[in-house]
């Protein structure tokens, strides 16, 4: 074709985009998308991508539970049987989610490249804080007791380990870590967090003193515990003592070992759950939870590991719960 053809064709197309029933049919379909955007919402979210313990979270306040489903948070009420919902912005899907102390606030990661640490309020559910220094993905969050302080892992290419002062927006201590890591857990003090993961439980101290200044990101002072024979276990969840256990940490093997930590970082006691797999723990004052394989709940005491009971398997699903209690 010569250059004069090919002009032509060109100034008819610019032509015929610019006539009227064009503008007309683009403006009549973005009229229907706006129409539509605010008569259709979103009632009910069936699923969750939750990949574990870090991505399940409840307010002990409300008893508001939380969870991911891709880029969306669910936010239900079990009393009411009630869902809301926090939509990601940036469309990546939630890997890990924590409530704040007070239960007012929450933080979120995300999978992708240069993902973001957001937080969140509740109430009503719009972003009031982003810190964007991880690369790719957020492994697991948690916030401080204080609720001073947010603390993020990024995946195991990612290697970081951040501090946040998120109501000053900056990064008051940060480190590197080679291992990959699914749980972190901070003290009831604040005073230090617990990573674990593949072969790693490490025991990060916060300086106060230090972290105190505004302008600058000082090196997280990270201390590995000592496995001993149990050092090429994968520790999948990890969990501070509470009470007067508050200077022992919990932590369970995907092998299913329930280990305890003494406040020279030494694994010292462990039993066996008697389990194929052991994926998630949670410790109270006089309790500590292990969820294993099949649905299976394990309690232990967390004073001498000493095993108290299993609890009920929930119904299956679909199973009519009132049949069964009237034939009883």
């Amino acid at each position: 074709m010569s250059a004069e053809g090919s002009g032509t064709i060109r100034r008819r197309i610019k032509n015929l985009l610019r006539s009227p029933s064009i503008k007309l049919r683009r403006t009549g379909a973005a009229r229907n998308q706006n129409d539509l955007s605010g008569k259709v919402t979103l009632e009910k979210v069936l699923g969750i991508t939750s990949l574990g313990n870090r991505a399940l979270s409840c307010d002990p306040r409300t008893g508001l539970l939380a969870y991911p489903a891709g880029c969306v948070v669910i936010l239900l009420n079990p009393r009411k049987n009630k869902q809301h919902h926090i939509f990601n912005s940036s469309r990546k899907a939630i890997t890990t989610l924590a409530f704040s102390p007070d239960g007012k606030y929450m933080v979120t990661g995300e999978s992708g490249h240069m993902p973001a640490v957001r937080i969140w309020e509740v109430s009503e559910r719009t972003q009031v804080a982003e810190l964007q220094e991880h690369k790719y993905g957020i492994s697991c969050v948690a916030f401080s007791p204080n609720g001073k302080y947010i603390v993020s892992v990024g995946y195991q290419h990612d290697m970081m380990v951040n501090v946040w002062n998120w109501k000053k927006n900056v990064v008051v201590a940060a480190n590197k870590v080679s291992s990959k890591v699914t749980a972190v857990s901070f003290s009831s003090d604040s005073s230090y967090f617990v990573t674990s993961g593949n072969r790693h439980v490490k025991f990060w101290y916060l300086d106060h003193t230090k972290t105190s200044k505004v302008n600058a990101t000082v090196p997280l002072l990270g201390r590995s515990g000592l496995l001993g024979d149990l050092r090429n276990n994968f520790f999948s969840d990890v969990a501070c003592g509470r009470g007067r256990r508050s200077s022992s940490t919990f932590s369970i093997t995907s092998s299913g070992l329930l280990c305890e930590f003494n406040d020279q970082r030494l694994l010292d006691k462990w039993v066996e759950l008697r389990t194929s797999q052991a994926t998630c723990l949670s410790v109270t004052e006089e309790f500590i939870f292990c969820g294993c394989s099949d649905g299976t709940v394990r309690a232990f005491s967390p004073v001498d590991l000493h095993f108290l009971c299993t609890l009920p398997c929930p119904h299956r699903l679909g199973a009519d719960v009132a049949s069964v209690v009237h034939a009883r």
